[in-house]
């Protein structure tokens, strides 16, 4: 026994160390009445189903239907994943959710110099059509919910390949069902800034928002990602106030393209992290819901009360994962899941415990499959819709949570909205501020970490379940596969169709570029290619790394 067992009483009568929430709010030991003393009921909470939807969007919530239950898929070739998906399929999960590789996150292929080693590692290698055609080979588009885990330039690609897809097997776009990230202004602060200039992401991001808006009923047409930011570093009020002012941006720059905000707010949704903090967490999501909805009814006098509703998916959050003893990583996954649950999430993945060390592996993907399915079937935990509500300690964080998040608002407003707050670097500056403190309370141990900064045991020699690895030459496969495409395709038609693509390109901000995206998607072309016409077309380089030269025009 290593364990000094004179340190056992000590343990015994030990006390809570951490009187504050993760994002440091202070806490009292006891709550009551008086805590919410000011809060009126049909003004502060309602009824679910009612404004201001602080106690869930539904009334019936999860008796009306359950919250969807997807896992990210995304890896190697399009043949790799859609057996990934199929394998999800089989498991149980109820929709289907894809990510994309690095150099799609940059809008280059996969034969790019720069990009055969970074295909297919870390999401699926999509470059064309074909590539669409076969990551959903045997599964009925029209039958299930998909969502798409992209945000930069690529999605308006990814868009028209998904519309083509569907046209070319017969179905109407109208049929489709599911979201798109489509959160340009977040890829400022994530490392891809470079491949997507603010205003022209904006520019295809409302162009989405546009098409779907009017083609496409059955769509969410984007999530504003708070997701990412919580991963950076960011605490729950500042995940609120960050998220929310990029969709306030969005919401303007669809106003100003003309169209009404009725006639889009409906279909937009949010992308939220669920933390460790298991309190703060429902209580955050709860706050986001109330304050968005008074946001959108009293700032842009949205009429339809489905225009105020915070309709959100919940991604556990992959921050709060550590390589050291990962099977303690399905612990802190499903207290992650039961929050969101709790809070009244409509869509919920799951990360996998391996998720610090690398892509998740079959077993591992069922274990967060089989996490979501017993919260679901087993715990009764959305028997009742807001069971949390009404407890003084999570009304009064709820309350605490909106007045700390409308206070970082109100600086982002004096930055100038956050358009110009991500343009001026303020909100780099402020994502790596918080990253700094975070890890300096882990490594000061402020915060404790079970099996990094205590309790820690010996290094494990692997991880259990094995590790998901990569096949040799799967780079050069990929691109092989790309070049193929581009030597066999009917080059003149290639030609052509970017050609109208890139004068539309240089039509102005309120031209739509799906419709041509989608014609120049049928002909082959490539998705670096679609995004580079844009790049020339719109002033800027047609490689954002600077290596492939244009074609001609």
């Amino acid at each position: 026994m290593s364990r000094d067992v004179s340190e056992l009483e000590q343990v015994y009568f030990e006390k809570l160390k951490t009187p504050a929430t993760w994002s440091g709010i202070p806490t009292k030991p006891l709550y009551g009445p008086q805590e919410v003393a000011r809060l009126d009921y049909e003004r502060d909470l309602g009824n679910p189903g009612e404004y201001p939807f602080t106690r869930g969007v539904y009334a019936d919530m999860y008796r009306g239907r359950l919250w969807t239950r997807r896992e990210v898929c995304g890896f190697g070739s399009p043949k790799d994943t859609n057996q990934r998906l199929r394998f999800q399929i089989d498991q149980g999960v109820s929709g289907l959710s894809v990510i994309d590789d690095n150099n799609g996150s940059l809008g280059i292929d996969a034969d790019h110099p720069m990009g055969i080693d970074e295909a297919g590692v870390q999401g699926v290698s999509l470059n064309s059509l074909r590539d669409m055609e076969e990551l959903f080979e045997g599964i009925p588009i029209d039958k299930v919910s998909m969502s798409f885990d992209i945000s930069g330039l690529e999605c308006i690609a990814w868009m028209a390949m998904y519309v083509a897809t569907a046209e070319r097997r017969g179905i109407d776009p109208a049929d489709l069902r599911g979201t798109v990230q489509n959160d340009a202004l977040h890829f400022q602060y994530c490392g891809y800034g470079h491949s997507c200039p603010v205003d022209l992401g904006l520019k295809a991001s409302v162009d989405i928002i546009e098409f779907c808006s009017k083609k496409m009923p059955k769509w969410y047409t984007g999530n504003a990602n708070l997701y990412d930011m919580r991963e950076g570093g960011l605490d729950a009020p500042q995940e609120v106030a960050f998220g929310l002012s990029l969709a306030i941006a969005y919401v303007e720059k669809a106003l100003e393209r003309g169209l009404a905000i009725d006639e889009f707010a409906p279909r937009r949704a949010f992308y939220c992290s669920c933390h460790i903090d298991f309190f703060e967490e429902v209580a955050k999501l709860r706050a986001a819901r109330r304050l968005w909805a008074r946001i959108m009814r009293e700032r842009f006098g949205a009429k339809d009360p489905r225009s105020w509703q915070f309709r959100f998916g919940v991604h556990t959050a992959g921050v709060s994962l550590y390589p050291q003893q990962p099977l303690n990583n399905a612990i802190r996954i499903a207290y992650e899941a039961l929050a969101a649950v709790l809070a009244g999430a409509q869509s919920l993945h799951c990360c996998s415990y391996d998720e610090p060390i690398g892509l998740p592996t079959e077993n591992s993907l069922t274990l967060a499959i089989r996490t979501q399915q017993v919260l679901a079937y087993e715990t009764g935990a959305g028997r009742v819709a807001d069971p949390l509500g009404g407890s003084w300690y999570v009304e009064s964080l709820t309350d605490r949570i909106e007045q700390d998040a409308v206070k970082v608002m109100d600086e982002i407003r004096r930055q100038g909205g956050m358009i110009a707050a991500i343009k001026s670097g303020w909100v780099q500056k402020e994502v790596d501020a918080a990253a700094e403190k975070r890890q300096r309370e882990v490594e000061s141990g402020e915060k404790l970490i079970v099996g990094v900064n205590a309790f820690r045991t010996e290094r494990e020699k692997a991880t259990p379940g094995g590790a998901h690895r990569e096949p040799p030459g799967q780079g050069e496969r990929l691109a092989a596969a790309v070049r193929e495409l581009k030597r066999t395709r009917d080059q003149r038609r290639v030609r052509e169709e970017l050609r109208r693509l890139h004068e539309r390109a240089q039509g102005g901000e309120k031209v739509n570029l799906l419709p041509p995206m989608i014609e120049a998607a049928k002909a082959w072309a490539t998705l670096s290619e679609m995004l580079g016409t844009i790049r020339v077309a719109t002033g800027q380089p047609y490689d954002p790394l600077g290596v492939v030269q244009p074609p001609g025009f």
